[in-house]
């Protein structure tokens, strides 16, 4: 026959339990707070078997309130994921407010991994630290509450804690005749303590020898209900609500690892000046990507873009036939080309590709980087140039030159890139990293000639600095290998192969008959002097050998920019990018001036999700010839990221 006892204390477990829920989440219930305290000890009086979950209270409380402790462990964690803003080095970059950027930093770009392992170790030292605390001061168990030295008759959980001691004899305190009830508990003391009661709970049930409940007991249970059925009604029809939606989440639910990141961009460009306007229309232009971004450790993360779009280059005028090779400005010129004319699709047809496909993942204090598809060097090499570059989106600046180095341009396609961290960081020198990389263009083609290493590839190695807060340094080395009629900066082949993205005909024409190689050498800073003011620039050198006769050449390229972050309103920004486009000389008589590219806009954040971009890029000299009119391209970019 059942224990009546037992069941009156079975029947009203679930009462007192939602009393307690109510009384931590009721807004009309923070009132009585103090009330509330009293009574639910009293209930512990009651019955031993309330013992389990009371204690779980504190603990939810001490959750609580430990909160910005979890979030700086979870930031830790979500570092691959995000970054970030986007940023090119530690200090420099990590105060962008660019919406996609934000989204973007699920890569997290290699300057920031050594800040990412500083953080997880002062995370670890801070979490040993409060783990060992207390580990020498072994607890014993008291009998008196009057044996703790630190507990008053005036303390509000007195009579709880006598309770606890004295009727049940479930709580110990240390050597030192402490209770430290205003400290923290850790794990290890809530095990020994919730242990310690519920072997005393259990010994109760068992032996049955003592009054558990009175009738005054029952009669304080039933006027608590009764004083917060109102509060009980409204959390169960919360409850009953949020259950019914929670669901209707988990059937519908697209993945538990994997979140979409999508942008798109509509873009309306025209093209001014004697040549490139009678050359060009008036434009309305696309392009979406769809970013679907898996991680399956927390600090890992699989990029799965598919991108579409019609975005075509203009022509800025003054072809030239590099080297006799009937190669003209209209195919190998790149000058005033824009970020969003990355469409992914050759045809420029709106058809749908896919045109990235990595994966990011830590190994051991280093971070790996692997592309199946689409991989371009700035995904995993620091390019320091805050506020510019946006991995060729929409809501850094309009034209590839201002975004980026020309070096990071030279090959592409599939491979491996490796940032090691080295440096402790003491002093003026903050931790600094060695960037590999390798990535090959016809890597998918097992014919003559292609595949990974007998194809076009280029091969990256660079030294990445932090020095103080504010300022950042990249050296860059890159050797490629070019196949016959390829373009020396065509990042891999967007838009299909031997399509160059940034820089003059000149630049870029390689031998049409023979194949190249390269060496290039490039150095990145950028100085942020302010949260509200930066300072970016590059320059490179690119040494063109060719295995034919009259195939070698010099290309150069160097360009500055002043960005203001916030100018006007949270997460606008007004940029401003100077520079000459890579330009080679020598190659074509009449030819040989210096292609001057200035580039202004200003992307107004009209919401989280929605930029408005407008912008002017002034070209100098088209075709390194001054006899060639000056064009102006003016653009005007609406973004919308989700």
């Amino acid at each position: 026959m059942p224990n009546p006892q037992v069941s009156i204390k079975t029947r009203n477990f679930e009462n007192i339990s939602r009393v307690v829920a109510a009384k931590k989440l009721s807004i009309e219930g923070v009132r009585r707070t103090g009330k509330m305290s009293n009574l639910l000890w009293k209930c512990l009086m009651v019955s031993p078997a309330l013992l389990g979950a009371t204690l779980l209270v504190p603990t939810t409380a001490i959750a609580g309130q430990n909160n910005s402790n979890n979030q700086v462990v979870k930031t830790e964690v979500s570092q691959i994921n995000n970054n970030q803003e986007a940023s090119s080095s530690v200090s420099v970059s990590t105060s962008s407010t660019s919406t996609t950027s934000q989204t973007n930093q699920v890569t997290s770009k290699p300057e920031t991994l050594a800040q990412a392992q500083q953080t997880e170790v002062n995370v670890l030292q801070q979490v040993n630290s409060y783990s060992e605390e207390g580990k020498n001061n072994s607890v014993s168990q008291v009998t008196s509450v009057s044996q703790f030295s630190d507990v008053q008759p005036t303390d509000w959980a007195f009579q709880a804690l006598q309770s606890l001691v004295e009727r049940y004899g479930c709580i110990a305190g240390y050597p030192n005749g402490t209770y430290r009830g205003n400290r923290a508990l850790t794990r290890y003391e809530f095990a020994a303590g919730l242990n310690a009661c519920l072997d005393r709970v259990n010994e109760l049930i068992a032996t049955a020898t003592t009054d558990l409940v009175r009738k005054e007991d029952l009669a304080t249970l039933q006027r608590l209900q009764e004083e917060f059925s109102a509060e009980l009604a409204t959390l169960r029809g919360r409850v009953d609500t949020l259950e019914a939606k929670t669901a209707e989440l988990e059937a519908n639910q697209f993945s538990t690892t994997t979140k979409l990141v999508g942008e798109a961009i509509f873009a309306l460009t025209d093209a001014f000046g004697d040549t490139a306007g009678g050359d060009n229309n008036t434009v309305f232009q696309n392009r979406v990507r769809l970013d679907f971004q898996t991680s399956f450790t927390g600090r890992d993360v699989l990029h799965t873009r598919l991108a579409t779009g019609n975005a075509r280059r203009l022509n800025t005028g003054g072809s030239v036939d590099v080297n006799g090779g009937g190669i003209g400005t209209s195919e190998l010129s790149a000058e005033g080309f824009q970020t969003f004319n990355l469409t992914g699709d050759a045809n420029n047809s709106n058809d749908v590709v896919l045109d990235w496909l990595a994966y990011y993942v830590p190994v051991g204090p280093a971070q790996l980087y692997v592309a199946a598809t689409g991989g371009i060097h700035s995904d995993y090499a620091p390019t320091n140039n805050p506020y510019f570059e946006d991995y060729d989106g929409g809501n850094g600046a309009l034209t590839t030159f201002a975004s980026e180095n020309p070096i990071y341009r030279i090959g592409g396609g599939a491979g491996a890139a490796l940032n090691i961290p080295f440096g402790r960081g003491g002093g003026i020198l903050k931790p600094s990293s060695l960037t590999l990389g390798y990535l090959a263009s016809e890597a998918n083609s097992p014919n003559g000639g292609s595949g990974i290493f007998e194809g076009n590839y280029a091969a990256l190695g660079q030294l990445n600095f932090n020095l103080g807060q504010r300022f950042a340094l990249a050296a860059t080395y890159v050797h490629g290998y070019h196949g016959a009629g390829s373009a020396l900066f065509d990042a891999g082949g967007f838009q299909g192969a031997n399509v160059p993205v940034v820089g003059t005909s000149q630049a870029n024409a390689l031998s049409a008959t023979n194949a190249s190689s390269s060496n290039s050498y490039g150095l990145s800073a950028a100085l942020r002097p302010s949260d509200k003011f930066s300072i970016s620039g590059f320059v490179s050198y690119h040494d063109v050998t060719g295995f034919g006769s009259n195939d070698d050449y010099q290309a150069w390229s160097y360009g500055a920019g002043i960005a203001l972050p916030d100018f006007g309103k949270r997460g606008n920004v007004l940029g401003i990018f100077a520079g000459a486009q890579p330009y080679a000389r020598g190659r074509v008589a009449g030819a040989n001036d210096i292609p001057y590219s200035i580039e202004g806009f200003y992307k107004y954040q009209v919401s989280n999700n929605i930029s408005i971009t407008p912008g002017v890029i002034y070209l100098t000299s088209p075709g390194q010839n001054n006899n060639n009119d000056d064009a102006i391209i003016g653009t005007l970019r609406t973004t919308f990221t989700f």
